[in-house]
């Protein structure tokens, strides 16, 4: 099949097909005379299992490992456990980080009600403040930790 017809079949970007091919995860398919790409069952299913573990938020490094333990399946597979716990902690961080900015801007939601104009709004006023470095309703609770000791500033 042509790179069109994979990337149809597995709902791939023929750009990012090109991409993972450069990057190694895909072997490089054979030519035919034309000189067009010819891929066959066994990129379908690799190109399958990348779109999948991509879907599931996992990086290209990570792919690529697993990838190799789908070629020794003899290997032992607390790396695999590993790989995917360390996934898992990503993304629990993740949760927790939008859990914070949702009551971030429930806080900034509730400085105003509807039926203002702009210059009473208490979202902007207090969007403006921030902008002028004074504490905001969305993060009186969550000062920024500075990259210079880690610690929260007052």
């Amino acid at each position: 099949m042509r790179i069109g017809e994979l990337g149809r079949a597995t709902g791939v970007d023929i750009e990012t097909i090109r991409y993972y091919e450069k990057a190694g995860l895909l072997p490089d398919p054979a030519r035919n005379a034309n000189g067009y790409r010819a891929y066959g069952p066994a990129h379908l299913e690799r190109l399958a299992f990348i779109r999948h573990c991509r879907a599931l938020d996992i990086s290209l490094a990570d792919v690529k490992r697993l990838l190799e333990f789908v070629a020794h399946p003899e290997a032992d597979c607390g790396d695999i456990d590993q790989l995917i716990d360390g996934q898992l902690a990503r993304v629990r961080a993740r949760l927790n980080s939008m859990q914070v900015l949702e009551r971030q801007l429930v806080a900034l939601r509730g400085q105003c009600d509807s039926g203002h104009v702009a210059g009473e709004c208490g979202i902007l006023h207090e969007l403006v403040a921030a902008a002028h470095g004074e504490a905001c309703a969305c993060h009186l609770n969550a000062a920024p930790e500075s990259p210079y000791t880690g610690k929260r500033s007052a």
